[in-house]
């Protein structure tokens, strides 16, 4: 039987699982419609955007691109998208400031409370596919109370490689054992495991836009299943 008290710290998934990206990158397209006169249906680029997200990284996997950082890549997506939509009127600039979306993602409302519930008995960390300063400015956007940021760039590696999982418990100086990955995406959470750390899942329903099922409860194979943040520290023991 699982033993909370075998666990020191939480990793976390940002994207989707502690911040709502979705309708973070509608408000900024929205934003952006306002400084540059283009209008977009900003809802179906952020999704179209989201698509390339795992495909962008795949590149990375394969030796098809060398390390690129998760900002390169957004960047890259982001032209394919635009192209595709017949949207280049959208200059270089204005794209640059369109890729910072990502670093202005509002937080689950229940993030911030469950995260300082959280953090009083675990050290509490981002474990992210976003890059440092990415990671560093959405932290400060979204006034999230992590103690540490682990990024897929302290490691050259992203999820689910194995590299990134152990990484994660050696920065923190912990067996994988002792560590718990928090996430709402259920492969994430498989390969965590399949490294050896322990699983927490928790259900985002509104992660995905009408017609995209988000990934729901319950999930059998994670040591926790949670509602959300606040549940997942009640049941922890916070």
């Amino acid at each position: 039987m699982f033993d909370p008290g075998s666990v020191r710290a939480l990793t976390f998934d940002i994207f989707g699982t502690t911040v709502d990206w979705r309708s973070g990158v509608i408000a900024e397209g929205q934003r952006l419609e306002a400084m540059t006169g283009v209008h977009a249906d900003w809802a179906e680029v952020a999704d179209a955007w989201r698509d390339l997200y795992v495909p962008s990284m795949e590149r990375v996997r394969r030796g098809d691109l060398p390390w690129t950082n998760f900002d390169r890549l957004h960047r890259m997506s982001l032209d394919q998208v635009l192209t595709a939509r017949g949207l280049d009127a959208i200059d270089a600039g204005a794209r640059e400031e369109f890729t910072r979306a990502w670093e202005r993602l509002p937080p689950w409302s229940d993030a911030v409370p469950g995260l300082e519930r959280l953090g009083r008995r675990f050290t509490v960390a981002t474990l992210s596919n976003g890059n440092r300063s990415q990671q560093a400015a959405l932290v400060a956007f979204a006034a999230l109370p992590f103690q540490r940021l682990l990024s897929a760039e302290d490691f050259q590696h992203y999820k689910p490689d194995p590299e990134i999982y152990l990484g994660a418990a050696s920065a923190l100086g912990l067996e994988p054992g002792q560590v718990m990955m928090v996430a709402a995406h259920k492969s994430d959470l498989r390969a965590a495991q399949a490294a050896g750390m322990r699983a927490a899942f928790v259900e985002r329903p509104l992660e995905k836009g009408p017609g995209r099922q988000a990934e729901l409860l319950p999930d059998p194979p994670a040591e926790v299943q949670a509602r959300d943040f606040v549940d997942l520290a009640k049941q922890l023991g916070c």
